[in-house]
């Protein structure tokens, strides 16, 4: 199954950090070139969506540790990881995606469906933990 060819790790980090297909080329865009400063309406024109899409998903990179933001006017982002952790991860979900677009994207677009799914799984072993 092509599911198969993505690693669980990264598989939880893109259920856990990434809610589109726009939010994950974003942010790689961004790590193409982390010296690069990405106004909202250069990067909404990069990614052909509107500058209200491209500020939701600015703004959730930036609260989760991705980018950095430049006080300037306009505002400013690039690409700078809260840790070395976070950017190997974000190099290992680039690698994946380039080699691996279909079964990625599929499942962004399958995320509430697998957030569904481990919720009921949780239960699942909460309830044999209080069967014991």
């Amino acid at each position: 199954m092509a599911d198969d060819l993505i690693p669980p790790d990264v598989k939880q980090f893109i259920v856990d950090k990434i809610d589109s297909v726009a939010e994950l080329e974003g942010l790689l865009l961004l790590r193409r070139d982390p010296k690069t400063e990405w106004g909202v309406e250069q990067l909404a024109q990069r990614l052909y969506i509107n500058r209200q899409q491209t500020e939701i998903i600015l703004s959730r990179l930036l609260w989760q540790g991705f980018l950095a933001v430049k006080e300037t006017t306009p505002i400013k982002y690039h690409y700078q990881p809260k840790s070395p952790k976070l950017a190997e991860m974000v190099d290992v979900v680039a690698d994946i995606y380039s080699k691996y677009l279909v079964p990625v994207t599929n499942m962004i677009h399958s995320k509430p469906e697998i957030k569904v799914q481990q919720f009921a799984d949780a239960f699942k072993i909460r309830k044999q933990e209080g069967d014991k």
